[in-house]
């Protein structure tokens, strides 16, 4: 993500600009970031996430955003995750419905560009969102899914989970997803299991 020239931005500035521009940005403590383009492979997971969770939220009470969904996080900050999932009724900043206030799942592929902030200040910040029950991190080279649930005493748990085989299970919404399924066409020498993980 690169920085614009101005210093700082307002909150409004910031949405004004960025629902004018055909480009997204994020929004961090006044400084905007417009976002660069994804790899083949960060949009092949993506779109693969999203098709797994599209067919099992069917029916239930919950909807899923892909990439374009704005979210507002804890600490004057805007992001557009990858994956985002509201239950119940999804809260808007505003009239223009296109900046998500609860969401219950956040899932991130991650970047080298943009791997050190979202597992930094991004994943503090996202913690503290009170309606947010999990959030996965998944790597682009290896199936690796790095799996964070809120338990019942408000504590986030990690569920390292590794290999084409493996599934992860996201009790929020009731959903799984096959790493398998999760890879498909993704070009890369896959391990099996977690003892040829790096």
């Amino acid at each position: 993500m690169a920085a614009l020239p101005k210093q700082r931005y307002s909150p409004q500035e910031y949405l004004a600009l960025d629902r004018a521009s055909e480009f997204k940005h994020e929004y961090v403590n006044g400084e905007v970031f417009m976002m660069t383009g994804a790899s083949r492979e960060h949009n092949a997971i993506t779109f693969n996430i999203a098709g797994a969770l599209r067919t099992q939220l069917r029916g239930k009470p919950c909807q899923g955003y892909v990439n374009d969904m704005r979210v507002r996080i804890e600490g004057k900050r805007y992001a557009y995750p990858d994956v985002v999932v509201v239950c119940g009724t999804p809260e808007f900043e505003d009239a223009e419905v296109d900046t998500l206030l609860n969401p219950t799942v956040i899932i991130e592929v991650l970047s080298p560009s943009t791997e050190a902030y979202d597992r930094g200040t991004k994943f503090k910040k996202y913690r503290e969102m009170p309606t947010l029950q999990e959030i996965v991190f998944v790597a682009q080279d290896a199936p690796h899914f790095e799996h964070y649930k809120r338990n019942e005493l408000g504590e986030w748990v990690l569920a390292d989970v590794m290999g084409l085989e493996a599934d992860s299970h996201f009790p929020s919404i009731n959903c799984t997803l096959h790493l398998g399924d999760v890879y498909d066409n993704v070009g890369f020498d896959a391990p099996t299991n977690s003892d040829e993980h790096p």
